[in-house]
């Protein structure tokens, strides 16, 4: 799912509001990545119960978004966002250099509800599919 913020311009610069009870959940956390090196992946991992809404605040970001079974790759351009539901595998690839990635998330951090090794990962997916 790719969506954009809506952007006001005037004279005086540009607002963006985000509201916050649009949000397909009740924010806990926000944080921001910068400074990254052009080209370098951040991210892989999924979390077991934490959703996220990624946008891109300044440069392009690449974000790769893993089911389990299917890879689907979103291009993310300042103000555009994308979701990202629980048990979903993702990356992002700074492109520029001068990129700036925020991320509104549905729970605070817990180490505990990361899953960083992909083949763990896919089992966990796996089994799912199969239970339902």
């Amino acid at each position: 799912m790719l969506g954009s913020w809506p952007t006001f311009t005037d004279r005086n610069g540009v607002l963006i509001p985000i509201e916050l009870d649009q949000l397909p959940f009740v924010p806990k956390r926000v944080f921001y990545v910068t400074n990254v090196p052009k080209g370098e992946e951040r991210g892989n991992h999924a979390h077991y119960t934490t959703e996220q809404i990624l946008t891109c605040i300044q440069g392009e970001i690449i974000v790769k978004l893993h089911n389990g079974t299917k890879l689907e790759t979103v291009t993310l351009k300042p103000n555009q966002w994308t979701f990202i539901d629980k048990l979903i595998w993702d990356s992002q690839i700074f492109v520029t250099g001068n990129d700036i990635l925020m991320s509104i998330c549905s729970s605070v951090y817990n180490k505990s509800d990361y899953i960083e090794d992909f083949d763990i990962f896919k089992r966990i997916v796996g089994a799912l599919i199969c239970k339902n």
